[in-house]
C-alpha cells in the first residue's frame, strides 16, 4: 500500500514510517523542514521525502492528486499551545484548514483513501468527570486545542455527509525517543532528558497532578491496529489508560539517574490554560486488540537509553 504521512520526519511520523516500510508499504513523507531526516533511513527505497509546508495549499493538492495514497496519516501541524496564542492565524492554516484542504482533495479526485487524523487530548480542556473517554464532551482551553477540534469535526463531516474513509486517534502524554527537548512541546521528554544530564528538575504543583503516560512503541501500534481494525468514522483514544502521579514520575527519575527533584509552584499562565488531572478509559482502543507493552519506568530506562546515543534509531 502506498502511504502519505504528513509530517513523517516527526516524533510519532518517524516512528511510523518505520513501522510501516518493515511491511512492506511504500510511504512519502511530506516535511516542512530536512532537519529531522535523519529520523528515517534515507537509504530506504520504499521511503520518499518531499520538503512542503503543508499551509501551501496548491503544493500539498498536488502532491496528493500526483502520489495518488491509499492512505494519508495527518500528524503535521503546529503542536505548541503557547505559539498558537502567538500566531493564531498560521495556527488555524496549520492545524484546521490543511484538514480541511486534504479531505475535500480526496472527494474531489474521488480517491478510494482513507484518511487518518492525529489529534490529542488538549481538545477536552478541564474534563468534569474522570476519566475520559471517545463521549467525553470537548471545551478546549487554547487556540491549538480548538483548532484540532475543528479538524476533528470535518473528519467526521467528511465521513458522515460524503462517505470519506476517515478515522481519528487521539493521543494523550507520549514520551520516548526522537520527541523535541522543548518544555513548552512536552514536558515528560524535556525532564526525562533533564535526569539524563544530571540537571536539577522542577515538576509544578508539587507533583500533585497526575497525567496518562504513553511510551511511542505503544502509540503505532495503537496507530496500526486503528488501521487494521478501525471502523470507519470513529474516533479512538490512544492511551496507557493508568494515572501517573507527577511526584510519582519524579521519584522514578531520581531512583533510575540520581537527579534531584525541586517542586515549584505553577506559573499563572498555565495554570490559564492547563487541563489538570488526566486519565482515559482506553476499553474502545483494547477492544480491537490492542495492549500496552511498554510500562512508564521501562519506557523512562528506553528513553534514557537513546539518549546515550548506544541505540541512537530503534530504541
Amino acid at each position: 500500500m502506498k502511504f502519505l504521512i504528513i509530517g513523517g520526519l516527526g516524533f510519532i511520523g518517524s516512528h511510523l514510517t518505520e513501522s510501516l516500510t518493515k511491511n512492506d508499504h511504500n510511504v512519502e513523507i511530506l516535511t516542512k523542514t530536512l532537519s529531522k531526516k535523519s529520523n528515517v533511513n534515507i537509504l530506504d527505497k520504499k521511503i520518499k521525502i518531499k520538503k512542503i509546508d503543508i499551509t501551501n495549499f496548491k503544493k500539498l493538492g498536488q502532491c496528493i492528486e500526483q502520489f495518488k495514497p491509499n492512505v494519508i496519516i495527518h500528524l503535521a501541524g503546529n503542536t505548541s499551545h503557547s505559539k498558537s496564542f502567538e500566531e493564531p492565524l498560521k495556527d488555524v492554516d496549520s492545524n484546521a484548514k490543511s484538514t480541511l484542504f486534504m479531505l475535500e482533495k480526496i472527494r474531489e479526485l474521488d480517491l478510494k483513501c482513507k484518511f487518518l487524523l492525529g489529534s490529542t487530548f488538549i481538545v477536552i480542556g478541564k474534563p468534569k468527570k474522570l476519566p475520559v473517554n471517545e463521549n467525553t464532551p470537548c471545551n478546549p482551553t487554547t487556540i491549538y486545542g480548538t483548532n484540532r477540534l475543528a479538524s476533528e469535526y470535518f473528519c467526521k463531516i467528511y465521513h458522515d455527509v460524503y462517505g470519506l474513509d476517515t478515522n481519528i486517534f487521539r493521543i494523550t502524554n507520549s514520551y520516548g525517543p526522537r520527541e523535541q527537548i522543548i518544555p513548552k512541546k512536552n514536558a515528560v521528554n524535556f525532564l526525562i532528558y533533564k535526569a539524563f544530564k544530571k540537571e536539577k528538575i522542577s515538576i509544578y504543583n508539587k507533583g500533585m497532578f497526575f497525567r496518562d503516560f504513553i511510551y511511542v512503541d505503544d502509540v503505532i501500534s495503537g496507530i496500526n491496529i486503528i488501521l487494521k481494525n478501525g471502523k470507519s468514522g470513529e474516533l479512538y483514544w490512544i492511551s496507557s489508560g493508568k494515572k501517573t502521579w507527577f511526584y510519582q514520575f519524579g521519584n522514578i527519575l531520581e531512583k533510575i539517574t540520581g537527579c534531584k527533584v525541586k517542586y515549584a509552584e505553577t506559573p499563572t499562565y498555565t495554570k490559564k490554560v492547563d487541563v489538570g488531572n488526566f486519565v482515559v478509559n482506553n476499553s474502545k482502543l483494547k477492544s480491537l486488540g490492542w495492549k500496552q507493552k511498554v510500562n512508564l519506568e521501562k519506557g523512562i530506562k528506553k528513553t534514557l537509553e537513546y539518549f546515550t546515543g548506544e541505540n541512537p534509531r530503534n530504541v
